[in-house]
């Protein structure tokens, strides 16, 4: 693997030559999946392919400055200039209504100007910034936005619940004290949408963990089997729904030639 781009990443964060992850500060870390650092392709598709994952982030983009990208229900081409870095704070499922304080449902498939939401925390986060201050003044904005919000108890469990393959909605509200209806108004409020897309996107981010994680092209019938899919055709579908990609193209997106 080449040298890290962004020598101010953790040792050891880098997941690919041009994408990091590491674990945020340990007081962020109930509402914070995880802090993260990208470097856009010097060459060839210079949009990045972003896949669902139930999650929400906090982003500042070199050049650009600070948004938030609100969860998404299918992939999205990110376009930027060759070797233009991002650095993001990613926000558990849930969590990202509950520490933004407003209906996560309205920033759906969105990616909104932080300046828009939350005008005096885009001010300290500038285009001008290098990498490596816009990660610590991310980590403090989102330190303060996690001091100063309110958890919701039953959707966090929720969310915890619906990772399970066999899970049902219908009964998950029950166990966490909520009717059907609560359920699913909570849910989009704090998740962004529904349970039911929720469970799906977490089934789908199953399947992209076992890609990844396959040394040969798996069998498809036993992916599906194991990720909670009914059978290798639904599996499928789901795949092309929520990536555009089949199972295989998917796959070798997801191990790039190392450079």
């Amino acid at each position: 693997m080449r040298p890290s781009p962004v020598n101010w990443v953790p040792p050891g964060a880098w997941l690919t030559p041009r994408y990091a992850e590491w674990q945020a500060p340990a007081g962020l870390r109930g509402p914070v999946a995880c802090l993260w650092a990208s470097v856009a392709p010097d060459d060839g598709d210079s949009r990045g392919l972003v896949l669902p994952d139930a999650c929400s982030d906090l982003i500042w983009e070199q050049g650009v400055g600070a948004y938030v990208a609100g969860p998404d229900t299918g992939p999205v081409r990110t376009p930027a200039k060759p070797g233009t870095v991002f650095v993001g704070v990613r926000f558990r499922p849930a969590a990202g209504g509950q520490v933004l304080g407003l209906p996560l449902s309205e920033l759906r498939d969105q990616r909104v100007p932080l300046a828009d939401l939350r005008a005096d925390a885009a001010r300290g986060l500038s285009a001008a910034l290098t990498p490596a201050e816009a990660a610590a003044r991310l980590s403090d904005v989102a330190g303060t936005w996690i001091a100063d919000s309110t958890r919701d108890p039953a959707i966090d469990e929720a969310a915890s619940l619906l990772r399970d393959p066999a899970a049902r909605t219908e009964d998950i509200a029950g166990r966490v004290g909520l009717s059907e209806r609560q359920f699913r108004r909570r849910s989009h409020a704090a998740i962004g949408y529904g349970p039911k897309t929720l469970q799906r996107i977490l089934r789908f981010q199953r399947l992209v963990r076992l890609l990844d994680a396959a040394a040969e092209p798996p069998d498809l019938a036993s992916l599906a089997a194991l990720t909670g899919f009914a059978d290798q055709p639904h599996l499928t579908r789901e795949c092309a729904a929520l990536s555009g990609l089949t199972p295989a193209a998917l796959a070798r997106t997801r191990r790039p030639a190392a450079g």
